[in-house]
């Protein structure tokens, strides 16, 4: 107590100032517009500034509450990014095998492209599906948008197929305007065309026919969906057309496929074969 009465007689006058000098600007403000105006905007800016500093240190508190929120949305995001893909990729599997046929004698198995090649000369296409999902050698394999080869060799897990694009492959097809026949294989060069062989020059050839196949053989059902004629060359002395066909199956992109099972075949080449004994 003494120290503060020391404290006060020795700072008397210098307190006594800072009173009076208080209560003038406090009367200055008070019956002043202009002042207090001044004084309230310079007060605003503070406690904005206060309020500023004060919502940075508690977010910055926040942090780690507000990363690990992210985090767990983040999850649950990826996680449902998967399921639309797992979707999605059952949908395109399904999606593969759109054909609709009135025989009851041909199905279908989905099945996966899990390794192919488009630039060799002889081409090759790997399946996931074996022996084990009733897979055998020489199905038909189709897709959406048309033939896509022959199974060559199975595994239990796993099957090759020979694609249109390896000249070692021949399908029987027609044009689908008149039914007339003719021979697809495959040139070697570009993975887009194939050629149509033995197609007479009576008969009438334009570009955009559609080439379906001809059913002739047990392993492609009727009037599948081939390609169209791209270009049709024919000079005097031919006898027969030089026809280019652009595939309608887009070999590099190809994921998904159908193997087709004709429940006939087996029963249709035994007895083929007993006829020429």
């Amino acid at each position: 107590m003494k120290t503060l009465l020391q404290f006060l007689a020795r700072y008397s006058i210098l307190l006594l100032f800072l009173l009076l000098e208080t209560v003038a600007f406090i009367l200055i403000v008070r019956h002043n517009r202009y002042q207090q105006s001044a004084v309230f905007s310079s007060a605003n800016r503070v406690s904005a500034g206060i309020y500023q500093m004060s919502s940075s240190v508690a977010g910055y508190f926040n942090l780690k509450q507000q990363n690990d929120a992210l985090t767990a949305e983040n999850e649950a995001l990826l996680n449902r990014v998967s399921t639309l893909e797992n979707r999605l990729e059952k949908y395109e599997e399904d999606s593969a095998t759109a054909y609709v046929f009135a025989d009851r004698d041909i199905s279908f198995t989905a099945a996966k492209v899990i390794n192919s090649s488009t630039d060799q000369q002889r081409n090759y296409l790997t399946l996931n599906k074996g022996s084990r999902d009733g897979l055998y050698p020489d199905m038909g394999v189709v897709c959406q948008d048309g033939v896509v080869g022959i199974v060559s060799a199975v595994s239990e897990r796993f099957a090759v197929v020979i694609p249109v694009l390896n000249p070692l492959l021949s399908i029987s097809c027609k044009f689908k305007k008149n039914g007339y026949p003719g021979s697809l294989q495959w040139s070697g060069r570009d993975y887009r065309y194939a050629e149509l062989k033995d197609v007479a020059r009576h008969i009438q050839v334009e570009e955009g026919d559609t080439i379906v196949t001809s059913g002739l053989s047990e392993v492609f059902a009727e009037s599948m969906p081939v390609g169209i004629v791209d270009k049709a060359e024919l000079t005097e002395s031919d006898a027969y057309y030089r026809i280019r066909v652009r595939l309608g199956v887009d070999f590099k992109n190809l994921r998904y496929v159908s193997v087709m099972e004709n429940k006939t075949a087996k029963e249709r080449r035994q007895l083929q074969q007993e006829a020429f004994k």
